[in-house]
């Protein structure tokens, strides 16, 4: 099963697999959340909040807004969310979030001109179509949107096609969204009981057929492979309906079975699984499927058509990771408002409060709900620049890291350098004087290489906490 597809990405022999699919961080940041610390709490966040305009004069920013209520748990989620049937409680959440986004403001020093817009979650479509609209009136009290309403901006939003009718698509676009991510998983019914999200393909289509009929951008769907009572056989089937879609981006998530931390998944059971080897295949049949029919593999669990921005952006250096996955805009400051969300601001990281009883102590005593984080030191953002590099665009120059962080790259990194023989030698990864190039065969395993310039990794017991990386 040792095949090409467009030369950009291959199925490394099962026993290089075996070898090296270990347990390990996504990167979604460096250093990964789980060594964020107390130490860093409110007050640290908000004094680089009023620290921008001496050190990000003019540097562009990008919101996040977490709105974590969902009708129904899907059995497979480990976002940070809550279940109800109880509409009213987005109420007590939205005056919340306004105090959060008037305390950020009171705080926030340079541009607030925002290129990049993101609602997550949870399910925001969870929100009524006039809720929606408070959470943006109340955002552009604040911030700078004008500057996103023209061809430039990047405004997105997660979306569950059962509580987001035409209508409320109209809506989304009238208030400046043109972008989606429509969440799928799988087509097949027997998947879906299995997982408690029962969604047919039909609500699916009309919600992205009004989507592109509003005008919007860009369209994403949600795929995960490795559920209950999926095969190679049924995931052929979703992939042929979800061609027919044809979105613009495809996100193909393998499922990671953790029930001791998520309690969700405790209700699926591990027998329904398939097997390590179907899985597999059924992941590389997605990948030949998708590449064939004109998607590039972007990295990790992305795939985009080459006229998408998210392609474009790889092509031209500038992709980027952030905590929503590969991102168009590598520059900016991000603020992310809501219950867990994570901010990154200059050489800092700050999460709020994970849960909501927490989150809304401290904003009613007119507290910043940040918990904890961490502020970078040299050797983090050298190592991060790498690791984003390896990342997002499968080779790291050298000469590009030297000079951005003042260092002798193969001096600097001797012992990261000699770890990365094995990897050599199995044909996942080259090594010259000027760059580190990740093979085709070693692309599905890049966060193992990654992880060889991760220093929180030696000798680190919690590798076990992770999901593994194919």
């Amino acid at each position: 099963m040792q095949i090409i597809t467009r030369d950009d990405v291959a199925l490394p022999p099962p026993d290089v697999l075996s070898r090296f699919d270990i347990a390990g961080p996504r990167y979604t940041s460096y250093p990964t959340a789980d060594r964020f610390i107390e130490a860093f709490d409110a007050a640290a966040y908000g004094n680089w909040l009023a620290g921008r305009d001496s050190t990000a004069t003019g540097r562009p920013m990008s919101l996040y807004v977490h709105l974590p209520f969902c009708n129904t748990v899907c059995y497979y989620c480990g976002c940070n969310k809550v279940v109800t049937k109880d509409h009213g409680r987005a109420a007590e959440y939205l005056r919340a979030l306004e105090t959060e986004i008037e305390l950020v403001s009171e705080r926030l020093a340079g541009s607030r001109k925002v290129e990049q817009l993101h609602f997550g979650g949870g399910t925001p479509t969870f929100l009524s179509s006039d809720e929606l609209c408070q959470v943006m009136l109340t955002l552009e009290k604040r911030f700078d949107l004008g500057g996103g309403r023209g061809e430039n901006r990047e405004f997105s939003i997660e979306i569950d096609p059962r509580t987001c009718d035409a209508d409320k698509v109209r809506v989304l676009a009238d208030i400046g969204f043109n972008r989606m991510s429509v969440g799928v998983q799988d087509f097949d019914p027997a998947v879906q009981k299995a997982v408690n999200r029962l969604q047919g393909f039909d609500t699916t289509q009309a919600t992205i057929d009004a989507a592109r009929g509003a005008g919007f951008k860009s369209i994403n769907v949600d795929l995960i492979y490795g559920l209950p009572k999926q095969s190679r056989t049924t995931f052929a089937r979703t992939l042929d309906k979800v061609l027919v879609l044809s979105p613009d981006r495809i996100a193909l998530y393998q499922y990671a079975h953790l029930p001791e931390r998520f309690k969700p998944q405790r209700r699926i059971l591990a027998g329904d699984l398939p097997s390590p080897e179907e899985r597999l295949g059924i992941m590389y049949d997605a990948i030949a499927r998708l590449t064939a029919a004109g998607y590039r593999y972007i990295g990790m669990d992305h795939f985009a058509k080459g006229t998408d921005d998210l392609a474009r952006a790889q092509s031209q250096g500038r992709l980027h990771r952030n905590f929503q996955g590969y991102s168009t805009r590598p520059d900016c400051d991000l603020i992310a408002l809501g219950v867990s969300a994570i901010s990154k601001i200059g050489p800092t990281y700050a999460q709020n409060a994970r849960e909501l009883s927490e989150y809304y102590d401290r904003l009613r005593n007119r507290m910043l709900p940040v918990v904890r984080g961490v502020l970078l030191d040299l050797d983090d953002l050298a190592r991060r620049a790498v690791i984003m590099a390896l990342m997002c665009h499968f080779e790291v120059s050298k000469e590009a890291i030297e000079t951005a962080h003042l260092i002798d790259f193969d001096s600097y990194f001797r012992r990261e350098l000699a770890g990365l023989a094995d990897l050599e030698e199995a044909g996942l990864v080259d090594v010259n004087h000027e760059w580190i190039t990740v093979t085709p065969k070693g692309r599905l395993l890049v966060r193992a290489i990654a992880m060889r310039f991760d220093r929180y990794l030696k000798l680190d017991q919690r590798l076990r906490a992770y999901s593994r990386v194919v």
